[in-house]
């Protein structure tokens, strides 16, 4: 029979998957999503996209859908560490909307929770800012079921993939991987490499979901194929070379799961993901091979440094298989004679040894680096601090399309600095604070927000390189 249902998030990856189902089934369907994560590309004739956040969602959906499945949040873990204002605008203050939207209307709601709540037996729930908002919405849910009546389902996702998968900063593994795969560009892997994952192709997902809203009641509806693989096994069934990163917060080493409630349903996993892989190599798809280098633009550097700079210089260290070419001033002229105290790290240095070297940054250094961006086949290009280095590296961009990230690093961000940022942050592809003070400066959190841009092909290296850094230098900060 054909319902009014509603779908939070229907442009994004597992939404705009849903719908398609939906529609294809005779319901009406309206979508609601304000774009953060999903894409107009992924529009599906005869769904009713309606563009805003869930936490305006009474004035975006003046109907009473039969059904909701609330998919729209937030949804990276390691990254939540660094949005964590984002992580609780989308995901409490929005989620408490849908539940007030549904207790009002009646509706049953299909919540999306997190599997990542079962990680580490049970720690996994508290291990980053994602995983505890997802943890505490599914008690949210139950209590309002508990207190107002409102019937209900939740379902737990487990590493979803398949045709339609992001990459990029907010990308999932398994597409982070085929690109790079079909790119040339290696895989980057979070140390040790052998955390498991069990992961679940898309259409499963669907037909889970759909089962789940029709006959589910209550919650543990677990969606995820019981085959689990290390996070290295599966670079390895690609056949890449690996880069290892150093380990970081909120990467939980395993996950149980559970889908005896899902499979009570009728449902269970038909598509696997070593298939999958296979399909992707077999395709014959191969483009342009990327170098494990980057291109890197700083203002000063060893032997005049600071917190970013070292950390900088940790990092190079860390990562002895990519290739730095940093563009910098000579700044003093006891740098002259001075190496770089990575070994695989290339010094390009403009100027005479003087604090003024920096005016020539933009103009010298935007001209070497243009002559490298002809020379090499980079991955991204970076801008350490966003200060001369920068206006050099937006040369560079125009020229050669080469993808830019700005990281703000330690800087105390004067008046100057903030208008110089506003005036390029459009011309740049990535921003990012190491500190939420600096983030809070450059404007409103929905500013902030655009400004983490995707850098396109180079986005998912650039992310963990970035990512790596930033853990870095708030390290170094903190013993300081």
């Amino acid at each position: 029979m054909s319902k009014l249902i509603l779908v939070t998030g229907g442009a994004g990856f597992v939404g705009s998957h849903l719908v398609k189902r939906l529609v294809a089934e005779g319901h009406r369907v309206i979508s609601l999503d304000n774009y953060f994560a999903g894409s107009r590309e992924t529009h599906v004739a005869g769904v009713d996209y309606r563009e805003g956040h869930t936490k305006d969602i009474e004035s975006h959906v003046p109907e009473s859908p039969d059904l909701v499945f609330h998919l729209g949040e937030y949804s990276r873990v390691e990254k939540s560490f660094e949005d964590i204002e984002t992580v609780w605008d989308l995901n409490k203050t929005g989620t408490f909307a849908v539940l007030e939207f549904v207790r009002r209307r009646g509706s049953k709601i299909v919540y999306a929770g997190s599997s990542t709540k079962f990680g580490d037996d049970g720690a996994g729930r508290d291990q980053s800012p994602y995983a505890w908002a997802k943890a505490t919405n599914t008690e949210l849910v139950k209590n309002y079921s508990s207190w107002f009546g409102i019937p209900y389902a939740i379902t737990y996702f487990y590493n979803v993939y398949g045709p339609g998968e992001r990459a990029g900063s907010f990308g999932t593994v398994i597409e982070i991987f085929r690109q790079n795969y079909l790119s040339g560009r290696p895989f980057t892997i979070t140390a040790p490499g052998t955390q498991r994952r069990n992961f679940t192709h898309v259409e499963d997902i669907v037909e889970g979901l759909v089962l789940v809203g029709e006959k589910g009641e209550g919650d543990e509806y677990g969606l995820g194929d019981e085959r689990a693989y290390a996070i290295k096994e599966v670079a390895e069934l690609f056949g890449s070379s690996i880069i290892m990163l150093p380990e970081r917060p909120g990467n939980r080493m395993g996950s149980s799961l559970e889908t005896a409630k899902a499979r009570a349903l009728g449902w269970e996993p038909k598509r696997h993901l070593a298939d999958y892989i296979k399909s992707i190599k077999e395709s014959g798809e191969i483009r342009i091979k990327k170098e494990a280098r980057v291109l890197v633009f700083t203002t000063t550097f060893y032997p005049v440094e600071g917190p970013a700079e070292e950390a900088l210089c940790e990092l190079m260290k860390q990562l002895p298989d990519v290739q730095f070419d940093i563009v910098t001033t000579l700044y003093t002229k006891k740098a002259k004679d001075v190496q770089c105290p990575a070994a695989n790290a290339t010094l390009h240095r403009v100027g005479w040894g003087t604090p003024f070297d920096k005016l020539l940054l933009p103009f010298l250094g935007g001209s070497i680096a243009r002559r490298l961006a002809r020379e090499h086949e980079y991955l991204f290009s970076w801008s350490v601090m966003a200060s001369y280095g920068t206006l050099a590296a937006l040369s560079v961009r125009r020229d050669r399309k080469l993808p830019l990230l700005v990281t703000l690093a330690d800087q105390s961000l004067a008046f100057h600095e903030r208008l110089f940022l506003r005036l390029v942050i459009g011309s740049v592809d990535q921003v990012y604070a190491s500190k939420p003070e600096q983030g809070q400066r450059l404007g409103s959190l929905e500013s902030r927000m655009r400004a983490r841009r995707t850098l396109g092909e180079g986005d998912a290296f650039a992310n963990q390189i970035r990512f790596a850094y930033s853990q870095i230098l708030n390290k170094r900060e903190r013993k300081i």
